[in-house]
């Protein structure tokens, strides 16, 4: 198995990333690249899918594969239980880490920075447009607490289809959204020889600066 895993791996060809390519603005060259991944990723590869790193308070990580649902000026939106573990993380300590791949396009971007919550008014929005499976879904799993088994959830599932069989189900005071508010963000082009392309653009005093960082 481990001779295996030591041959595995991929030559990156595909082309080059100059800075002559990349805008002075990050958002910019995000946007370019993941409208370049919606139109070229195939299933089951989401172009929005991202791992989403948060800490604990005994300062262990913990990653997660989450759907990108907002991108705006400000930052990066998705949505969650506040009182899951990652909700409880970021209660402890307000700053992640994302990452995207897109492997067709041989790219990686890499995001850091504080997140903060999103107004309820902005949740329900995003809440209300959800299919009706997953806002019952919201309101019937204890997402992260530890269960009996799959019929538990299954039960709860249906308390809470009981509960809303007149009346569509609203926003929980305990789901909704967080905005990552980056001040980091590091584009990768896969490059052969493992020598990838990687333009690192941070965030000082309100300005962004681009630099190239070896691979």
């Amino acid at each position: 198995m481990s001779q295996r895993l030591a041959d595995m791996r991929r030559n990156y060809a595909r082309e080059g990333l100059a800075e002559a390519q990349a805008p002075e603005q990050p958002f910019a060259l995000f946007h370019q690249w993941f409208d370049e991944a919606v139109k070229t990723e195939q299933a089951p590869v989401e172009a929005n899918a991202m791992t989403l790193a948060t800490v604990d308070s005994d300062g262990r990580p913990h990653c997660r594969v989450l759907l990108l649902k907002g991108l705006d000026a400000q930052g990066f939106t998705f949505f969650s239980n506040y009182l899951s573990a990652k909700g409880q993380q970021l209660q402890n300590s307000p700053f992640a880490a994302m990452t995207f791949f897109w492997p067709t396009l041989e790219r990686q971007v890499r995001i850091e920075g504080k997140v903060v919550r999103v107004s309820h008014e902005e949740s329900d929005a995003y809440f209300q447009v959800r299919p009706l499976g997953s806002r019952l879904g919201a309101w019937a799993s204890p997402q992260s607490q530890v269960i009996a088994d799959r019929a538990e959830l299954q039960a709860l599932l249906k308390a809470t289809e009981e509960r809303f069989s007149d009346t569509q189900p609203d926003c929980p005071d305990h789901w909704g959204g967080y905005r990552l508010l980056p001040d980091r963000i590091e584009f990768w082009q896969g490059r052969p020889s493992r020598l990838h392309d990687r333009l690192n653009y941070r965030l000082l005093d309100g300005q962004w600066t681009r630099e190239r960082l070896a691979p």
